[in-house]
């Protein structure tokens, strides 16, 4: 915030204060008494007003809420750049929460530090922690059962991008991961991205009718086999996917694959590195476990 809009609400706000304050002063009814007969000089439905002032107990709510104010604005930032005198912040009372918060968790998370993530994965107090995390941080893309969504992988079955052995997924968790899935129509053109789509959906168990399966398959071995490997099951290394498990990110329809080849895909999961080791230790744990009895 520059010094002109700093000081632009420093002005704005004692004035508004100083007018109210005389406001309501200058219309208090002072030595009348508290009830007379004297009217407003207006009447609605045989309704008048009489010209009462204000209760005491009513007025000096104004007061107060006036004081209120005052006392407020010079503890607590609400003047322009003034930061108030005790200092406050969103920031510093976040950090003040995060780390009482962690004082009163780290007993918990230490109990399962030095247990490897497969054990911890055994344990259901553990996995409910776990399910806490994963539902705060996780959810959002994965959802709330942890089955994903179209471009968003099933953390349920046993299909793993990258890998879906302990350390494997803490990996994942720490240091997220970016899939890259290059645009072939260039390469091979719009036959060849009919035809690859066609035997890519053969591979999987799926029939695609007026498509060249032969042909499809010399241009996956010739473009293909790098990534997903000569038979189609992939590379946890790159994190190319199993084509033969009929199990699909984005679509098993002629056309989903098709543009898939066509156009390329690209996801992207980001790092939680910032929950820290032990959380990502339990973390890690819950998702694990949820592929176990798959």
């Amino acid at each position: 915030m520059s010094n002109f809009w700093s000081w632009y609400i420093i002005v704005l706000t004692v004035v508004f204060l100083v007018l109210i304050t005389w406001l309501l002063f200058a219309t208090r009814k002072g030595q009348k008494p508290d009830q007379t007969t004297q009217t407003m000089g207006h009447a609605f439905d045989g309704i008048e007003e009489y010209d009462n002032p204000l209760p005491r107990w009513w007025f000096m709510l104004f007061v107060a809420t006036l004081v209120f104010t005052v006392i407020y604005l010079i503890l607590y930032p609400g003047m322009g750049k003034f930061p108030g005198v005790l200092g406050w912040t969103q920031v510093n009372q976040y950090e003040r929460e995060v780390e009482r918060a962690e004082t009163q968790f780290a007993p918990i998370f230490a109990k399962y530090r030095e247990l490897s993530i497969a054990d911890v994965a055994q344990d259901e107090e553990a996995r409910r922690i776990g399910q806490r995390l994963f539902a705060t941080n996780c959810s959002v893309c994965h959802g709330s059962d942890a089955q994903g969504s179209f471009g968003f992988p099933n953390l349920t079955d046993n299909d793993w991008l990258w890998g879906g052995e302990p350390e494997q997924i803490l990996t994942t968790l720490k240091q997220g991961r970016q899939a890259t899935m290059a645009a072939w129509l260039p390469v091979i053109g719009e036959e060849g991205v009919r035809n690859t789509a066609g035997y890519v959906r053969h591979l999987a168990g799926l029939e695609s009718e007026g498509v060249d399966i032969e042909a499809g398959k010399k241009v996956f071995d010739v473009n293909c086999v790098a990534c997903h490997g000569p038979d189609g099951k992939g590379n946890h290394l790159l994190g190319a996917p199993n084509l033969t498990d009929d199990i699909w990110l984005y679509g098993s329809s002629m056309l989903q694959v098709q543009h898939t080849i066509r156009a390329g895909r690209n996801g992207n999961m980001p790092a939680q590195a910032h929950l820290g080791d032990d959380k990502l230790h339990m973390l890690a744990a819950y998702v694990y476990s949820l592929s176990q009895d798959k």
